[in-house]
């Protein structure tokens, strides 16, 4: 988050060591924070109404002042006392209104970084926070987001060399009409590729049709591809398109292209070939004017040695290879990355949640097996777990951060409630600060509930490597069930997604 009007911090105390502590905390995680010594610079201070919020340490008479200024200001910003200081000169009811919590003088990164996220939750900001920051992922990425499509987004954000490669080569190759091959693990982003280039060529206004051909039968594939006439095979009730059909003046992206059958990549040659195809059952030849992305993260030269793989569909097609980085190989990516995943649920999905720098931090140090589709599955199971909430390494599932994690227990583990106030004081009890909090604009609980159902389905998938029976047993329901389930949710096991 960049320092702006959105996140400023009005920090009110006559400790002048435990204010400047304060600024360096707030510094750290991002906010932009000020400090005055006395309620008499309050008169006439700019901008007051603008803060996010101020926190109040030890003043006396400083809540009456707040309390008169409250009048003057509209909006008036949220306050957050600093507990164990000044005895409070206000009751309960005066300072309801716009008390926002407590914290203590020596608080934690996460504590505070928790509290003022839930000053933006509560004020509307942080949609903004998350335009600005979208906007200045922009311009670190401009091929990927020059489009509103979500699908345009993930995994060509980043300053990496790797990755700017990939944009520069974006950028050359989709004005033309060259055939691309797109090599990469599972998981990098192979299809934001053919996307990106489908988008940025002559033929946006018309359609992208992807098809993978490693997950239909062999015997489908064909009528998928080419599509087939009424009767020309059981159960071909009617004429149908094909996918080159649909795709007509457009972009086809034909995704793990190395799982397809040898007899299909015949056919598939002789389209490239001639420009021409028929449908299944049918001998009137159909002219196809499409444009080829094909991607597949199987080495196709060694499938050409063992003969699954044609030659010469090998060099019609890899016309233009694009190879895509692994998310260990572009660590520097992942701030920006889980940034731009984290605005994407706030916009999408109504959810959010925040990072400590150590929880970062042991992010960048995981292999990324999954690379950014096992990262965007990451970021959506934690705003499920710890909606607006913050997450801490102690948070992080044991697979990300392997070992015992005793050592780091005390500054990673949530602290237990003590920033709360006697209420003789006159002070309300704070929250808890991971209670999961109902948004401004409300929530639709049902899809909610079914996030969460999928969330935790794929995580005990993930955990069991794909193993039905044991994810069952993790999530202690029956086999059938948890498969029923799967099927309903359109939930594949690891070894299924390509």
């Amino acid at each position: 988050m960049g320092k702006n009007k959105q996140n400023q911090i009005l920090v009110i105390d006559s400790d002048s060591d435990r204010a400047q502590k304060l600024l360096h905390q707030l510094e750290f995680v991002d906010y932009d924070a000020k400090a005055v010594s006395s309620p008499s610079l309050l008169d006439g201070y700019p901008g007051i109404s603008d803060k996010l919020a101020i926190i109040i340490g030890n003043c006396p008479g400083i809540l009456t002042h707040v309390q008169k200024a409250r009048q003057d200001l509209d909006p008036c910003p949220p306050f957050i006392l600093v507990s164990g200081t000044a005895p409070l000169d206000m009751t309960a009811e005066q300072v309801e209104t716009n008390f926002l919590g407590c914290i203590t003088a020596d608080t934690r990164f996460a504590d505070l970084s928790n509290i003022l996220h839930r000053a933006e939750v509560e004020s509307g900001r942080v949609n903004t926070a998350a335009a600005n920051e979208q906007a200045a992922n922009a311009a670190a990425a401009p091929a990927a987001s020059s489009s509103n499509s979500p699908e345009l987004f993930r995994s060509l954000v980043g300053n990496s060399r790797d990755v700017r490669r990939v944009r520069k080569m974006v950028e050359q190759v989709a004005p033309t009409e060259a055939t691309v091959l797109v090599l990469g693990e599972s998981g990098t982003g192979k299809e934001v590729v053919a996307r990106n280039i489908h988008y940025h060529s002559q033929r946006r206004s018309k359609p992208f049709v992807p098809i993978n051909c490693g997950a239909i039968p062999g015997e489908l594939l064909e009528s998928e591809l080419f599509g087939h006439e009424k009767g020309s095979f059981t159960g071909a009730i009617g004429a149908r398109q094909g996918r080159f059909e649909l795709a007509q003046g457009g972009t086809i992206f034909l995704d793990e292209i190395g799982d397809m059958p040898l007899a299909m990549q015949v056919k598939l040659l002789r389209v490239l070939q001639e420009r021409s195809f028929e449908r299944v059952g049918s001998n009137k030849s159909i002219k196809c004017d499409v444009r080829i992305v094909a991607a597949t993260h199987r080495n196709l030269e060694k499938h050409i040695a063992e003969g699954k793989f044609r030659e010469d569909l090998y060099y019609r097609l890899n016309v233009f290879p694009v190879e895509m980085p692994r998310l260990k190989d572009r660590v520097e990516d992942l701030p920006l990355l889980i940034n731009e995943l984290i605005t994407r649920l706030e916009h999408e999905k109504n959810a959010s949640v925040r990072l400590t720098p150590a929880a970062v931090m042991a992010l960048c140090n995981y292999d990324w097996p999954g690379n950014v589709r096992e990262l965007a599955n990451l970021m959506e199971r934690m705003t499920i777990l710890h909606p607006y909430g913050v997450v801490d390494v102690a948070d992080l599932p044991a697979k990300v951060v392997p070992g015992p994690r005793a050592a780091s227990a005390e500054s990673a583990a949530p602290a237990a409630p003590t920033t709360t106030l006697d209420m003789a004081a006159g002070v309300p009890t704070l929250p808890v600060l991971n209670e999961p909090r109902l948004p401004r604009d409300g929530i639709d609980l049902k899809q909610h509930l079914t996030n969460i159902e999928v969330s935790l389905i794929q995580q005990a998938l993930d955990d069991c490597n794909g193993v039905v029976a044991h994810a069952a047993k993790r999530l202690q329901i029956r086999r059938t069930t948890l498969v029923e389930k799967m099927r309903k949710y359109q939930i594949h096991r690891p070894e299924e997604i390509s």
